[in-house]
């Protein structure tokens, strides 16, 4: 059974210009793109990072997402680090970038490439009927 099927909660969340820019990145990939595929990794001064890559394909243990127009893909060893985030967007004068904000980090490091989350409970996963 996919983990999908187990889970009554939406992992994770985009705004609209989250949704709209990964839109733009499936697109223009120049090859067929099932949907971004969201994690963290071990790395970075506060302990870990966010990571994210186009997807050629689902993999079995995903945990799919589907968000205003957008799939996203989310590693099954991140599900607990990324319960509730919310994912955005945003251009300023100096830069155009993704973030999270995520109700799970405890601490991010000042250049704010790395953070520390703490896993959530696993009985968040499953929302009363």
């Amino acid at each position: 059974m996919m983990a999908s099927r187990l889970l009554r909660r939406q992992v994770m969340t985009l705004t609209d210009a989250a949704a709209a820019r990964m839109r733009e990145l499936t697109e223009s990939a120049g090859r067929p793109i099932v949907g971004i595929r969201v994690g963290v990794k071990n790395g970075g001064c506060a302990g870990m990072s966010y990571t994210m890559e186009l997807a050629d394909e689902i993999a079995p243990l995903d945990e799919v997402v589907e968000d205003k127009g957008v799939r996203l893909l989310v590693d099954p060893k991140a599900i607990l680090f990324l319960l509730g985030a919310e994912m955005d967007f945003s251009v300023d004068r100096l830069s155009a970038s993704f973030s999270f904000r995520n109700p799970n980090e405890t601490s991010a490091c000042g250049c704010g490439e790395s953070v520390a989350i703490t896993p959530a409970n696993p009985e968040a996963l499953n929302v009363p009927a």
